[in-house]
C-alpha cells in the first residue's frame, strides 16, 4: 500500500488523504507504526466502498481481531452503550460469556441483517466447522439515511463478504470509505476513522488501536485538541436545516482493540473509557445518537474454548486459562483508549471531503486550512 502524499502514515492515508497530524493539530502520547488499529498485531481491516449514481453512498468494514485465518479462536471482549439508540449484534452473548469468536462488520442501520448474513456466508466458505456449530456474528451500525439510499437494499451479502475478503493489515483508509462513505460528523463529512497508542508495561510494548465509524455530533458541540471549533466554523451547515433528524443525531461505533493481556471485565472498562475519548472531541450524547462500544484483547491465543466444548474435542476435565494485567495498573490502557478515539474522531473529519447524495442533500468537507489556522492561533496564545 502507498502510505500518503508525503510518505508518512501518520499524517496521511494510502490513498493521499490527509490526517489530523497533517493539520498540526497536537495529540498526546505514542501512535504506534500505521496510527491504527492494524498496529495491533494480527488485526486486519476491510473495506466495500458503494458509490453509485446519485442515490447510493454507503458500504461495509469488517475488522477481523486475529486475521482472517484466526477466526475459530475467540477473543476476550466487553461491551458499553453509552446510549442505546442503536444495534451490535451479539452484544448479549459478549455480556453473557465475555467472548466472541469471528469478524465484526459495521454498515448502515437497515443492512445489519444483510451484513450479519454475509458473516455467515465467509464463516461457511472459510471456516466450515466453525459454521457447523452456531454463529453470533457481530454487525454494528450508524444511519447514513442524509446521503444515502437506505431503503434501497445496495448493501448485498457478498458487499459483506468482498470487505472481509479485502481485510489487511498495514496503513487504513479513512474518512469516505467502507461503512462509514455515507455518514456524517458534527455536521460535516464524517465516516471511519482510526489510530493507535503504545504502552509499555513490565518492559513489554503493548498497542491499544480504535476505530470508529463517527456519524455523531451537533455542529456547535465540536472540539478538536481543547480547541472550540464549531461556533467558528458554523457556516456552509446544510445538515442543520434537515428536518427528520435533529443536529446530533446519527449514531457511533468504536471497536478498541489491544494486544495488553485482558480479562473480560477490563475489556467493559476499556468500551467505558470511550466515553470519555469521544466527549473530548465536543459531544454531549445525543438521544438519537446510538453510541455503542465493543472492546477487545488479541492476547492469549487458543486460550478460550469454544463454547461446544464437546465439539471441539475438550475434555470434561478440562481448564482454560488467562494471563492478565492487574486491574491496578490499567491506568495507562485507560489513557491510551481515550487518545486514541480522540484521533480518530479527528481523522474521520479530516479526511472526509465534501459528498453530494441522495435527493441532491450535500456534506460539506471540514475546512482544513481554517482548522489548521484555528488551532494554530489557539496554540500561539497558549504559548505566550
Amino acid at each position: 500500500m502507498m502510505q500518503g502524499a508525503d510518505g508518512d502514515p501518520h499524517r496521511y492515508t494510502p490513498s493521499g488523504r490527509p490526517r489530523a497530524r497533517a493539520l498540526e493539530i497536537p495529540f498526546d502520547g505514542t501512535p504506534g507504526r500505521w496510527n491504527a488499529i492494524t498496529d495491533v498485531p494480527g488485526l486486519e481491516v476491510g473495506y466495500t466502498t458503494l458509490i453509485e449514481g446519485e442515490q447510493v453512498r454507503t458500504g461495509v468494514t469488517a475488522i477481523h481481531p486475529r486475521g482472517r485465518d484466526g477466526a475459530g479462536d475467540p477473543v476476550v471482549a466487553g461491551f458499553h452503550s453509552l446510549n442505546g439508540n442503536g444495534e451490535l449484534t451479539g452484544a448479549s452473548w459478549i455480556r453473557e460469556s465475555g467472548t466472541f469468536s469471528g469478524p465484526v462488520v459495521i454498515t448502515n442501520t437497515h443492512a445489519v441483517g444483510v451484513a450479519h448474513a454475509g458473516v455467515v456466508a465467509w464463516t461457511v466458505r472459510h471456516h466450515p466447522s466453525l459454521a457447523e456449530a452456531w454463529l453470533l456474528p457481530v454487525a454494528a451500525e450508524t444511519w447514513d439515511g442524509y446521503l444515502n439510499d437506505i431503503n434501497g437494499h445496495h448493501v448485498t451479502e457478498e458487499s459483506a463478504v468482498a470487505a472481509l475478503e479485502a481485510a489487511r493489515s498495514g496503513p487504513v483508509d479513512e474518512g469516505s470509505v467502507g461503512g462509514g462513505t455515507g455518514m456524517n460528523c458534527y455536521e460535516f463529512k464524517g465516516g471511519s476513522g482510526t489510530a493507535s497508542r503504545v504502552v509499555d508495561y513490565a518492559g513489554t510494548a503493548y498497542t491499544v488501536g480504535a476505530f470508529v465509524q463517527a456519524n455523531f455530533g451537533a455542529r456547535h458541540e465540536l472540539n478538536l485538541a481543547g480547541v472550540p471549533l464549531g461556533r467558528a466554523l458554523a457556516d456552509d451547515n446544510p445538515l442543520a436545516s434537515w428536518s427528520p433528524v435533529p443536529p446530533g443525531a446519527g449514531s457511533v461505533i468504536a471497536v478498541v482493540a489491544t494486544d495488553a493481556p485482558l480479562f473480560p471485565p477490563q475489556c467493559t472498562a476499556f468500551a467505558r473509557r470511550v466515553s470519555l475519548g469521544l466527549a473530548r472531541t465536543g459531544t454531549s450524547g445525543s438521544h438519537f445518537s446510538g453510541d455503542l462500544f465493543l472492546a477487545f484483547s488479541v492476547a492469549n491465543p487458543g486460550a478460550i474454548t469454544p463454547g461446544l466444548s464437546a465439539f471441539y474435542g475438550a475434555s470434561p476435565g478440562h481448564y482454560d486459562t488467562l494471563r492478565f494485567i492487574p486491574w491496578g495498573f490499567l491506568d495507562p490502557f485507560y489513557e491510551a483508549v481515550v487518545q486514541s478515539v480522540e484521533e480518530a474522531v479527528a481523522n474521520a473529519l479530516v479526511a472526509g471531503e465534501e459528498m453530494v447524495g441522495r435527493d441532491g442533500h450535500r456534506s460539506p468537507g471540514l475546512p482544513r486550512d481554517r482548522v489548521a489556522q484555528l488551532v494554530r492561533s489557539r496554540r500561539s496564545v497558549s504559548d505566550r
